[in-house]
């Protein structure tokens, strides 16, 4: 018997099920490029499986209240305003599959949209961390730094010259193995950016955010990044 907690190994182009809270420009577009590869998308947002139809009808993906999106879902993306996480239902995971993985792509604005976030500013937890300990699940934090209209543009083969590599960060190796042939599928190259103490190298402000680079110009750019959080990007 695995362990409760094991992640389940998962092979390049083998159809998973996927849900994402969230339908905004990165959730919506990650719906379009993820059901097109053929996975099963359950999608969820704040105001509603019925304000989802045309994105469903769109793709074929199922909308869903949130508190059924994870059902069955082998990988979980949290795709929504930082200062909306606390507000998820108590259970928003309850029913997932065994080992399944939470892929978070927030950013903290606490000017521009979230407000003063207290563990962020005080305690000084990357974004990531702050979001983990709301979910109560292990995350990975990946796409924050992307331009969604990169999710429909910038995809390339694999060996591709000019392929994108995107960041990842997070503590648990199984989760990240996943989310690598995910991107991989996807049409991204990875590059490891840490763990989830670590992931403040790919928050707003920072050389690699927005950065449309390959994998030496983006490892380059996570370890030229500072850990003083830019003052546009303080409460």
């Amino acid at each position: 018997m695995r362990h409760p907690k094991a992640h389940v190994s998962r092979h390049r182009g083998e159809h998973m099920k996927i849900g994402i809270i969230g339908a905004g420009h990165i959730g919506g577009n990650l719906t379009r490029r993820l059901t097109a590869l053929g996975h099963d998308v359950s999608v969820a947002n704040s105001r509603g499986p019925e304000t989802l139809s045309a994105l469903a009808g769109e793709t074929g993906a199922t909308a869903v209240p949130v508190s059924e999106v994870a059902r069955g879902a082998e990988v979980v993306v949290v795709t929504i305003p930082l200062k909306n996480v606390p507000d998820l239902p108590a259970g928003v995971f309850d029913g997932a599959a065994e080992g399944f993985t939470v892929i978070e792509t927030g950013n903290y604005y606490p000017q521009q949209r979230d407000g003063r976030i207290a563990g962020i500013e005080d305690e000084g937890l990357t974004e990531s961390r702050w979001t983990e300990r709301r979910l109560g699940r292990p995350v990975v934090k990946a796409f924050n730094g992307t331009y969604a209209q990169h999710i429909l543009d910038k995809p390339r083969p694999a060996g591709a010259p000019d392929r994108v590599a995107l960041p990842i960060a997070g503590d648990d190796e199984g989760a990240k193995k996943t989310v690598r042939s995910l991107l991989d599928e996807l049409g991204f190259d990875v590059v490891d950016a840490g763990g989830l103490d670590e992931s403040w190298r790919q928050q707003p402000g920072t050389p690699v955010y927005g950065l449309a680079a390959g994998t030496a110009e983006v490892t380059a750019a996570l370890a030229a990044a500072s850990p003083e959080r830019p003052a546009e990007f303080r409460g």
